[in-house]
């Protein structure tokens, strides 16, 4: 079996094509020019370099493939529609259509973004209608999952889309930017940070995405991958603090909080200037995420392997890698 991943240099994308090779898949691995490939060359992987966002530079890129893993995007929490939309949805339709003809399956990483935030999303099942809410990430991931669908319905490829919660593991988002943020300004909860983190574990979704791309059941579906972890936002953040002897600061009412951030993004987005606060983040820390995961415990046989504890025991080797000069 040949795999494509797309985003092998980042966070998700590298324990998963590292993870395929385990399962002994050749990989393939697309990168920018200039990314530092070599860690994963050393490991027997091939490397293609090219810009999602350029078809020219795709060309050849799926000859040969079985499967397209396609986890690259833009994943930082603030941006315009202009800078989400080139980043993933024309990342994605120029990767669609280098697949076709080529690759029998394409699975796509989107979110539970794309349901639509400003909500709470508990209880979500992948049927449940999602709704545009005018966030440029999420309105993208909604808008690139339907691009992909169509791609599926056109008989032309077998498409599977994988919508995470928020992925912890040594170097997510979820630890890096918000450490960074401890370590430089207060960090507040939102509404005393009582609603569920809905956090999943790098390697518990990569067994998700690997079998949804193995698996005949998972053609033309959506899968939702979340923990099954009772972990709040307030306790996150403090096991989180609590490696670099911060603690979260104070606590903000949602309402107040998404109104300042929604001053924030207007203000600060059109200027190039990152937001203190945006819309995406509050909606993630301050309404209850924990959608429905059933679909994947039921079909895939998809199940939380790693605890919270063990994720937080290789978060806590990392960041103490990373940080001590800082600590």
């Amino acid at each position: 079996m040949r795999s494509l991943v797309t985003g092998a240099t980042g966070f998700i994308g590298g324990v998963l094509a590292r993870g395929l090779q385990g399962r002994g898949h050749a990989v393939r691995v697309l990168a920018f020019s200039g990314e530092d490939t070599a860690p994963l060359e050393e490991l027997g992987m091939e490397v293609r370099r090219g810009d999602l966002t350029d078809r020219r530079s795709l060309r050849g890129l799926a000859d040969g493939v079985d499967t397209v893993y396609h986890v690259a995007g833009r994943v930082i929490d603030w941006g315009t529609r202009q800078q989400f939309y080139g980043a993933i949805y024309d990342a994605t339709h120029n990767l669609v259509q280098e697949s076709l003809g080529k690759a029998s399956r394409f699975v796509y990483i989107s979110s539970i973004a794309a349901l639509g935030f400003g909500r709470h999303l508990k209880g979500l099942k992948e049927s449940d209608p999602a709704v545009k809410c005018g966030i440029p990430y999420c309105d993208a991931k909604l808008d690139t999952e339907q691009l992909v669908m169509a791609a599926h319905l056109s008989g032309t490829i077998d498409a599977s889309i994988i919508r995470p919660s928020n992925v912890i593991g040594p170097g997510s988002v979820w630890v890096r930017e918000i450490v960074d943020k401890m370590l430089s300004m207060p960090v507040p909860l939102i509404d005393g940070g009582r609603y569920s983190a809905s956090l999943i574990s790098v390697n518990n979704l990569v067994d998700g995405i690997m079998l949804a791309g193995t698996l005949d059941i998972a053609k033309g579906k959506v899968y939702h991958l979340r923990d099954d972890w009772d972990i709040t936002w307030k306790q996150y953040l403090s096991d989180l603090g609590n490696l670099v002897g911060k603690r979260p600061a104070f606590s903000v009412p949602y309402p107040v909080a998404r109104a300042a951030a929604w001053a924030c993004d207007m203000v600060c987005t059109p200027l190039g200037i990152r937001p203190p606060g945006s819309r995406l983040s509050i909606d993630v820390t301050g309404r209850d995420m924990d959608v429905d995961n059933t679909l994947a415990k039921r079909e895939l046989g998809w199940r939380t392997k790693v605890s919270y504890t063990e994720a937080m025991d290789d978060i806590a080797a990392w960041v103490r890698e990373h940080y001590r000069t800082r600590t």
